[in-house]
């Protein structure tokens, strides 16, 4: 590794002073000691192809060292908590959480499969196998899989506009729907590529559900009215269509999905502001089904629509068909797989934090796409982890996976000996249920939040729930990407970048706008760009240093008084990366600035970042001498620069050679060397060395 001074040496410095005492007097150079800066080869094995090639050499070796415990718990996640299994401890409380959550599904299963467009039993069938697949390839112990009614819309939405709900077709295109989620949310496991969803912000998401939530819930409506609705995911044609049925209002089925949702409302607040009345939240929906079939039993109303005749018995093995409208439904696919990632990963990885276990998100990912798959051979649409029934499983103390598996085991009874019970249950009860679930997706506390935060999130919440609302879901989540990666487009491309100065009584040096009290020098201009330099910023980056190379600010000044800016120096710390094109960029600027009698000085690169200018020879282009470990140091050895080039001018005999450029005349002379501590301060008056303080650093010896 070559090392190399930053700053002339103290014998050239002395030498330079000698040459041109014959022209002005000038006492000895108060010497400064600058900390090398180490340059790496440039045949260095750091490179890209060689780092890459270390970390597959890693994951080979991480892969070979694997025992065949680790092999399991890798392809088989249920090993890890059944190898410690704790009957005595866990079996109980997985019995009780695995329970509740499965009260909480059978009817909320049936109320999705409603949203979505398809027959009651297919919730059930969601419901089922799904839970016992996840169980075995799932990382998270407490999330709660099956339908949930952001997917039901979705569902409901793209199949609406292929096939008729009541034709056959309809359901085939949702069970393979399932089987097309399932395999793309297996695939990005694989390749771990859940990493990509990561671009779309939380200010999105957040706009788009609570969007989606008031259609679903206005989408619920008719079963409340007593009337048809128009099916679509826009809020203006269903507002229509509410309008104008009103004449067919029905005042039973109102009151009765009414009564049910109040009762449902009052049940799950209770159950979140008071402990010990946590299990009201849970059974809301059991109590809503038993409420409105009792009332029907009793009453007999006409005007109120019955779920009418569920078959009985467990779903059938069947492979998904009508693979030929496969490509229409792809975008929905990508998008529910997406609102996977972000929902189901985002609960399962807080439910881990709360248990103290870790999880892998793309495992969890791929458990979910093989849960899918194996669903859809059952019968089942798209499903994905619900956060209130995750919620309440967590709440109820659910320790494994166990308890998942007791939720497919009550969902069996369900399918084998209670179907017949269901016949009689009140639509407008499980639009209850729908209603009241959905309205906790409202999250208005989020948009105000976001007003007081951040007014660019806030404005992107805004413009996805409107679009979502008045333009459909499609659109809705394309504009609210498209907005989100223009936003992170746009910060890349114009990067923050501050004048630095100096802290008074340090050698710290930082932003000028957010420390006011920090002062700069005569001459110098030290600017940080805090990202990394790419062809997208290199030309805002560019335009800016010509600002600060024009617009100087006075009034914090210090050091030796020159007319103009002599010094560019680029605090580099956080730039961690730096491509080609900015490379270039670069010697365009030194060549620009070199004109104009300026010098580039860099200060801490990282190693990637030198080792990428030593490569395409941008360090031997500026110098090596330019390179320094701390703007500190730059500012010391620029300032002796500065004080040289005003003492010259200001030579009463000056040489012919003065006319040379400002580089030669760098090399030519130095000129009287005011002490660091004498130019930082500003004074002009020559040091007085018996009084200098012992602090300052001296001047380091170049090596040979």
């Amino acid at each position: 590794m070559e090392i190399t001074y930053a700053s002339p040496s103290s014998q050239n410095l002395s030498s330079s002073s000698q040459r041109s005492s014959s022209n002005v007097s000038m006492p000895a150079a108060r010497p400064v000691k600058v900390i090398p800066l180490q340059h790496p080869e440039t045949t260095s094995s750091s490179s890209a192809a060689s780092s890459f090639g270390a970390s597959v050499s890693k994951w080979i070796g991480n892969f070979k060292r694997m025992t065949w415990i680790q092999w399991i718990e890798t392809l088989l996640p249920c090993s890890r908590w059944i190898r410690t299994y704790k009957w005595r401890e866990y079996f109980q409380v997985d019995l009780m959480a695995g329970t509740t959550v499965g009260i909480m599904l059978v009817p909320q299963a049936m109320s999705y499969a409603k949203l979505a467009g398809l027959q009651p039993i297919y919730g059930l069938y969601s419901g089922f196998v799904p839970i016992f697949v996840y169980a075995i390839f799932g990382s998270s112990r407490q999330l709660a899989i099956g339908p949930v009614a952001l997917v039901s819309l979705l569902v409901s939405n793209v199949l609406g506009g292929i096939a008729v709900s009541s034709d056959e077709l309809y359901t085939e295109l949702a069970i393979l729907l399932a089987l097309m989620v399932g395999i793309f949310e297996s695939i990005m496991g694989l390749l771990r590529l859940g990493w990509l969803i990561r671009f779309i912000s939380h200010a999105v998401i957040s706009g788009f559900t609570t969007a989606s939530a008031i259609v679903i819930a206005l989408s619920q409506a008719k079963y409340f009215l007593g009337y048809d609705v128009a099916r679509s995911s826009k809020i203006v044609p269903l507002i229509k269509s509410i309008i104008l049925g009103a004449d067919k209002f029905s005042w039973p089925p109102f009151l009765v999905g009414s009564i049910i949702l109040a009762i449902l409302l009052i049940m799950k607040q209770l159950g979140k502001s008071r402990k010990y009345l946590r299990f009201l939240r849970a059974a809301g929906p059991l109590t809503g089904v038993v409420l409105g079939t009792t009332i029907v039993k009793i009453y007999h109303p006409p005007s109120i629509t019955l779920v009418g005749d569920i078959p009985q018995g467990l779903p059938n093995f069947s492979i998904p068909k009508s693979f030929e409208c496969a490509m229409s439904l792809i975008p929905t696919a990508i998008l529910i797989t997406g609102v996977a990632i972000l929902e189901s990963v985002g609960i399962a990885k807080a439910l881990a934090a709360k248990n103290g276990y870790e999880l892998d998100s793309n495992q969890e990912l791929f458990g979910l796409g093989v849960a899918n798959i194996l669903g859809s051979f059952f019968s089942a649409y798209p499903t994905t982890g619900s956060f209130s029934r995750s919620a309440v499983n967590h709440e109820s103390g659910a320790k494994t996976g166990l308890s998942g598996v007791i939720t497919g085991i009550i969902m069996a009874c369900a399918l084998l000996f209670m179907t017949p019970l269901f016949e009689h249950i009140p639509q407008c009860a499980l639009a209850a249920i729908v209603v009241s679930a959905v309205m906790g997706l409202v999250d208005y506390d989020e948009a105000i939040f976001l007003w007081h935060v951040d007014k660019k999130d806030f404005l992107l919440w805004t413009i996805t729930s409107i679009t979502t609302l008045f333009l459909g879901i499609e659109i809705g989540v394309l504009v609210g990407v498209g907005a989100s990666l223009a936003f992170v487009i746009h910060e890349s491309a114009n990067p923050h970048i501050a004048i630095l100065g100096r802290l008074p009584g340090t050698t710290v040096y930082r932003n000028t706008q957010q420390y006011p009290e920090a002062y700069t020098y005569h001459g110098i201009v030290i600017v940080r760009i805090d990202a990394p330099i790419y062809f997208a910023n290199i030309s805002f980056i560019k335009d800016r240093l010509r600002e600060y190379e024009v617009d100087v600010d006075r009034s914090t000044r210090r050091g030796p008084e020159v007319e103009r800016i002599y010094f560019v120096i680029l605090e580099m710390a956080p730039v961690t990366y730096i491509d080609s094109s900015a490379v270039q960029a670069l010697k365009d600027l030194y060549q620009e600035y070199k004109s104009r009698d300026i010098q580039i000085a860099i200060s801490n690169p990282n190693h990637e970042v030198l080792l990428t200018l030593s490569k395409s020879g941008v360090v031997d282009l500026i110098g090596k001498e330019w390179y320094f470990v701390r703007a500190h140091d730059a500012v010391q050895v620029c300032l002796q620069h500065v004080q040289s080039l005003k003492e010259t001018a200001n030579a009463p005999n000056p040489l012919p050679d003065d006319n040379l450029s400002f580089l030669q005349r760098l090399l030519k002379s130095r000129g009287e060397d005011l002490s660091i501590a004498e130019l930082e301060s500003g004074a002009q008056r020559p040091p007085d060395f018996k009084n200098t303080d012992p602090k300052l650093e001296p001047l380091l010896s170049r090596k040979s």
